[in-house]
């Protein structure tokens, strides 16, 4: 394999603070971890993937960031995938957090007097579904709900109170601790209210239009 004999002393030269540490650490951890699987010393890792000891010991410790060719190589002297030096890589994920009370009051399709959806969180980054999380408050009896029906499934999860619920064909009385997950594509939603107030859970989960 052709390397650039002086890729490894440009990069030795940059700060680490300035490669982000986090990458370099994850990558030097892996590395030891297959080595020490395979019985390999430091000196039997970089004779065979053409580095010298001190710049494996740089990897291994963090205290460069390898190029692309100086990690194929160690990967192939290690026998794995080069992806697999990068597993332990922690990314940063993003998150939606909603303090007790402060879920956003919306209106959907069957709003009415009585009734309150509060979302309490909505799909971070890119995704090839939406996700929609509710709690939906039913204080006083109210007109007759519509049925529902859009793609993908749902999950509600009664919090408080009692109601009959309408799923397609069948009915379900339901109460504290019930749940019921479903095909949303039927026509669903509550059909009786018979204990106020009644609090519920609900998730929807649907494909995006581009999905």
């Amino acid at each position: 394999m052709l390397r650039d004999p002086g890729a490894d002393k440009r990069l030795s030269e940059i700060p680490v603070n300035e490669r982000g540490g986090r990458l370099e650490d994850a990558i030097g951890r892996q590395v030891r971890v297959y080595r020490t699987q395979l019985g390999m010393t430091n000196a039997n890792l970089a004779r065979q993937s053409g580095l010298s000891p001190g710049m494996l010991s740089k990897i291994e410790n963090g205290h460069t960031s390898p190029s692309l060719a100086t990690l194929q190589a160690v990967a192939g002297a290690l026998n794995v995938p080069v992806t697999a030096l990068f597993r332990k890589f922690e990314q940063d994920r993003e998150a939606s957090f909603v303090r007790a009370g402060q879920g956003l009051v919306i209106d959907r399709r069957g709003t009415r007097a009585g009734h309150q959806y509060h979302l309490l969180g909505h799909s971070v980054g890119d995704r090839a579904t939406l996700v929609e999380p509710y709690l939906i408050v039913i204080s006083e009896a109210s007109d007759v709900f519509p049925l529902f029906q859009h793609d993908g499934v749902e999950f509600i999860y009664i919090l408080e109170g009692e109601m009959t619920y309408r799923h397609g064909g069948r009915t379900y009385s339901m109460t504290e601790g019930d749940s019921l997950y479903f095909d949303a594509v039927a026509p669903h939603g509550p059909e009786e209210l018979k204990r106020l107030p009644i609090r519920f859970l609900s998730f929807i989960v649907e494909p995006q239009p581009d999905a």
